[in-house]
């Protein structure tokens, strides 16, 4: 379980050993050089690749482009943006929605949008939303599907005669929000036995969820440990969890036209599988995101 930890946690070290990335304080509210595009990214190892697919396809198109990996929550990197310290960040439309909005519909992936950009500070806008789509979900270890018959075709509703027998982990965050202990309390019924504060989604929630440390726990549908660790994923018929496709909140003023292009058609070519596909790669072959995301955007011809 150490070397699972360690392995984690050498990918989020790999993605902040760009040659380009800003070596300076990722919590600093200085704004980047005229011209220059700073690319963030949260703390966890999905968030610091599609950074740097965003920001070498913008290399690409001759953008000059500075990194600030693994700043931490959308709570920390919202605000770096509104105040012009990040130019572009990869989001998920429907969890930012949630956060901006918590008591917002997610009927459909425009709509959406369309809601979040409602609610956005006026400085900062989303971009086209990819077809890849990472979404929160409640997952249980195979020790426990086994224990209660639970496949990957049932859902959160039959966890609530069970939900009291379980430890849930997630981000602190998890425990709080909508998308996490309140709705699933409030649109199923489900009250855990306990709540254990881990990552979002990342390393300790990986190794507590495998060691049984936490029964249940907030994994990310392309998260590759699903399938290593033989997780079960629960259904969310409810759509609790609600969208979640890939798209770069960017501030506006920041950014080109040309740069927007080219985010665009990365969004454009980025689907699931191939976002599960590079997961993999980084997550369980421990490549350096840099090298996948430079791999990937040679493959689809936006290099």
């Amino acid at each position: 379980m150490a070397a699972v930890a360690l392995a984690a946690a050498t990918v989020l070290l790999a993605g902040c050993g760009s040659s380009d990335s800003d070596t300076s304080d990722p919590l600093a509210n200085d704004k980047a050089d005229s011209g220059t595009v700073v690319v963030g990214s949260n703390n966890f190892a999905e968030s610091i690749l599609l950074a740097d697919i965003y920001g070498e396809a913008l290399k690409a198109k001759g953008v000059k482009v500075t990194y600030k990996p693994n700043i931490g929550s959308r709570e920390t990197t919202y605000g770096l943006l509104k105040n012009g310290s990040i130019t572009v960040l990869p989001e998920y439309n429907g969890s930012l929605l949630a956060y901006l909005d918590p008591k917002a519909e997610q009927k459909s992936v425009e709509a959406v949008n369309a809601a979040a950009k409602a609610k956005l500070d006026s400085k900062l806008t989303l971009l086209e939303s990819a077809p890849a789509e990472d979404k929160d979900s409640v997952s249980i270890n195979a020790e426990t599907a086994k224990k209660y018959n639970l496949t990957a075709q049932s859902t959160l509703e039959d966890l609530k005669d069970i939900a009291p027998e379980l430890v849930i982990g997630g981000s602190p965050e998890f425990q709080t929000r909508q998308q996490g202990l309140v709705g699933l309390e409030a649109e199923y019924g489900l009250k855990f036995k306990s709540f254990k504060a881990l990552d979002a989604g990342g390393p300790l929630t990986q190794a507590a969820l495998t060691k049984n440390t936490v029964q249940a726990a907030d994994i990310f549908t392309t998260d590759p440990t699903i399938t290593k660790e033989k997780f079960v994923v629960l259904q969310d018929p409810k759509n609790l969890f609600g969208f979640a496709n890939v798209t770069p909140l960017v501030y506006k003023s920041g950014l080109s036209q040309e740069g927007v292009a080219a985010l665009n058609e990365v969004s454009a070519k980025l689907d699931t599988k191939s976002l599960l596909d590079m997961d993999s790669q980084v997550q369980l072959e421990n490549k350096d995101p840099l090298d996948v995301a430079k791999a990937w955007l040679e493959s689809v011809g936006l290099s």
